[in-house]
């Protein structure tokens, strides 16, 4: 889960990077397969997703899904 000051999303893969460049601090993430909150926003789904800002940056791994799926379901391995 990465949060900034503008949205929240949800990927499936993260690139947290910090740049310098002459004397000013920022960072840019690079997200791959995300779910995008923003109230404004029509679509939700983006498959890349590439954000820069001076603002915090809060990113988080969760490490195991909220639901799972029966065995039997037929779904996943």
């Amino acid at each position: 889960m990465v949060e900034t000051e503008r949205r929240f999303y949800l990927a499936n893969q993260v690139d947290l990077h910090v740049r310098n460049s002459e004397g000013e601090v920022y960072f840019e993430v690079e997200m791959h397969d995300a779910w995008v909150w923003d109230m404004y926003r029509p679509a939700r789904f983006v498959k890349n997703v590439r954000v820069m800002t001076f603002k915090d940056v809060n990113v988080e791994e969760l490490e195991k899904p909220d639901i799972s799926l029966p065995a039997d379901s037929g779904f996943g391995s």
